[in-house]
């Protein structure tokens, strides 16, 4: 299905998107990861980009075009976050966020379908459940991953007219770190028994990203083990 495909990644370097990546190596496709810094992962061509800054972007996907063709996939999965006081966030911090998170998104969405016109054309762009809920001091995050949400269904609408479907995902708690780190507790308070991993939402974006279910578009799928719909009350 994605054997020699062009697969672009944006924050590939760990965590989620290094997942991401090497699920789709692991199918075959030619994964091109985009981050601040290069790492060693197998089967994955790493390029130097802020894909914030709107020059980097566009030259960097003009310079994958030159490489490689056509851009069959991409997953916007770049993002940071900073949890601090309401009345201590400065604007530098907004910026930095929705920079990086959100402004990320639209451009990185936009020089890409420049170039996708090859049999799949698939953007995937990570949202989070903190778009639909929240615990204090998360307003700059939750902003941008709102953002993310309500981006999502506008680029489908615009990017349809090339075949081009956009989907989002809503990650809820996916750790990625030594298992050792978890509690108990942790796992058992999802109805599905366990805290997420990467290779959860790796696998979801394969079947996002799978022509085959073409009429999945300006949907976004959370992935959360159920936390989001569990009721929790103090009794």
């Amino acid at each position: 299905m994605f054997t020699n495909k062009t697969v672009v990644v944006t924050g590939a370097a760990q965590g989620i998107g290094r997942s991401i990546a090497e699920h789709f190596a692991e199918k075959g496709a030619k994964v091109i990861g985009l981050d601040l810094k290069e790492v060693a992962v197998e089967n994955v061509e790493f390029l130097q980009c802020d894909v914030g800054n709107f020059s980097q972007v566009t030259e960097t996907m003009k310079k994958i075009h030159s490489n490689y063709g056509v851009i069959h996939v991409l997953i916007n999965n770049a993002g940071i976050s900073k949890f601090r006081s309401l009345w201590d966030i400065e604007e530098a911090d907004w910026d930095h966020i929705l920079n990086t998170n959100l402004k990320s998104v639209f451009i990185c969405s936009r020089e890409a379908a420049r170039f996708m016109t090859g049999d799949i054309r698939s953007i995937i762009n990570m949202a989070s459940t903190r778009a639909f809920m929240s615990e204090p001091q998360t307003e700059l995050y939750s902003a941008s991953k709102g953002g993310i949400f309500a981006l999502t269904h506008s680029l489908a609408a615009s990017l349809s007219e090339k075949g081009i479907r956009v989907n989002s995902i809503a990650p809820g708690w996916i750790h990625t770190g030594e298992s050792s780190e978890l509690r108990d507790v942790d796992h058992e308070q999802h109805w599905s028994g366990r805290v997420g991993e990467g290779a959860d939402i790796a696998r979801a974006c394969l079947f996002l990203c799978n022509p085959e279910n073409s009429f999945i578009n300006a949907e976004c799928l959370t992935i959360d083990g159920g936390m989001t719909r569990k009721m929790i009350y103090e009794h």
